[in-house]
């Protein structure tokens, strides 16, 4: 069989960019074209690499998953190694329903020479075939996130937390917020927003009633007794919402908090941000949890 390495790299060059813009769409990451351009070119120098060779080397699959971790860094650049490893798995699912895509096109199609050597699928299908696996393979994720996302009710967005503070706790339903990524900026624990309403159980209402005039350095109005004693605990945490791009919030740390789900879970670095307003009309809950903590 005569293989083509133009060819090949050029088919190797879009599957790897048609993978890496698929996962970027999914995982809502910035699209930068020059960095997909670069991870997808060495992507495609590898499979070429690979086969001219024919080191065993290039087969080995930790060599694998550090090609895919560069390739995934030079695309998205993640900020931590959290946010890599949440791309690189979506990558990876992403590769593998492309993969099977059109592995079976092809033998579907039926070409009349098929080689696959050293991990690199050759063959003498035409270049359509690629364009048309990545759109079968495109609509087969979009339907499947669709599905899943379809079956998450609101029920299972709610969980009751009990916030503990000053030897006091209380009980509330929460909302599970996958946008709520608020952290205390000086220490970075992560924020449960709950309404100020619900946490007259907990902080003195001289605190609660007077939030602005404690943003604004104001304290005339708060008892001595109770000023000394909490204004040194209460925390700032700026953040950004549809409406209000610098907001501010008044925060104080949770002795603990407790997560009631299938499985009870216990968190104590955890500050409790206090919202003046409600976050429903009808009460359905009455904090914001993110995902972090669930």
């Amino acid at each position: 069989m005569t293989i083509y390495l133009d060819v090949v790299m050029i088919e190797n060059l879009i599957m790897n960019s048609i993978i890496i813009y698929a996962t970027a769409i999914i995982t809502k990451v910035e699209i930068k074209h020059i960095r997909i351009i670069l991870s997808s070119f060495i992507g495609a120098s590898y499979s070429i690499l690979s086969y001219i060779s024919g080191l065993k080397i290039y087969s080995e699959l930790w060599l694998k998953i550090i090609l895919s971790v560069i390739m995934v860094y030079i695309a998205f650049n993640p900020k931590d190694l959290k946010k890599l490893g949440k791309e690189l798995i979506m990558f990876y699912l992403t590769s593998f329903v492309f993969g099977g895509v059109a592995f079976s096109l092809i033998y579907i199609i039926k070409p009349q020479e098929i080689l696959m050597k050293d991990g690199l699928f050759l063959g003498t299908y035409p270049l359509k075939t690629v364009f048309l696996s990545a759109i079968i393979a495109s609509i087969l994720i979009i339907v499947a996130f669709k599905i899943v996302k379809s079956k998450i009710t609101k029920k299972d967005m709610l969980c009751e937390v009990i916030v503990k503070y000053n030897q006091k706790e209380i009980k509330i339903n929460t909302m599970i917020d996958t946008g709520n990524m608020l952290k205390e900026p000086i220490s970075g624990m992560p924020v449960i927003v709950i309404e100020k309403s619900a946490l007259y159980k907990l902080i003195p209402k001289e605190i609660l009633n007077h939030l602005e005039s404690i943003l604004g350095g104001d304290f005339k109005e708060i008892p001595e007794e109770i000023k000394n004693k909490y204004l040194p605990q209460l925390k700032l945490i700026p953040y950004s919402s549809l409406g209000k791009q610098n907001g501010i919030l008044v925060g104080i740390k949770a002795d603990e908090i407790e997560i009631i789900r299938e499985e009870k879970s216990i968190h104590k670095n955890v500050v409790i941000g206090i919202y003046e307003k409600s976050l429903t009309k009808r009460g359905e809950y009455r904090g914001l949890i993110g995902m972090e903590l669930i």
